[in-house]
């Protein structure tokens, strides 16, 4: 076969080809899945979106769970260490939010953990006196703010906080990330 001749014969294989596409009946959306499920939730486990709560939902739960555990005394069977929150604190928290504690004894500090840099955190104090101390990457102080168990504290990351109990009592804080 010529260079020619193979030239000509795929031209006519190419609109048989063509042709035979044109014939066909044109295809429905119905088979494509995106086009169907559009608007509606996926049935597949990892493509199904999750909602975050709200910082306003963060702190409301706070100070919930910062009230049911302020009605006791402090039981931890370690200080200075963040802990997932007594059942009692737990309980009145509802969504997809963790609850965590901290019992620091008189002039005990500790970090505010942070999982990731976008994890937002909201603190509240249940029992006693406790500041906030930011710390630069270089381990510079860069500001001290005294936490209340009237207002909740929300952190856009935990990255480089420290909690110091500055009361003469055990002072209990709570925790919540979503």
């Amino acid at each position: 076969m010529t260079r020619e001749t193979a030239a000509t014969a795929t031209v006519d294989e190419h609109a048989r080809a063509r042709d035979d596409h044109a014939r066909r009946p044109s295809s429905s959306p119905e088979g494509i899945g995106d086009i169907v499920l559009a608007g509606h939730p996926a049935p597949y486990p990892h493509l199904r979106s999750r909602s975050t709560p709200t910082i306003g939902r963060l702190a409301s739960a706070a100070r919930t769970a910062a009230s049911a555990l302020a009605q006791s005394a402090p039981q931890s069977r370690s200080t200075g260490r963040w802990q997932p929150a007594p059942r009692r604190a737990r309980r009145v928290v509802t969504g997809r939010m963790r609850v965590s504690t901290l019992v620091l004894e008189p002039d005990g500090f500790a970090a505010v953990p942070s999982r990731s840099p976008r994890d937002a955190a909201v603190l509240h104090v249940a029992q006693g006196s406790v500041h906030m101390v930011t710390v630069a990457p270089d381990h510079r102080m860069q500001a001290v703010q005294e936490l209340d168990g009237e207002r909740a504290r929300v952190l856009g990351s935990g990255d480089g906080h420290r909690l110091i109990n500055t009361g003469d009592e055990p002072a209990v804080v709570v925790r919540i990330t979503g």
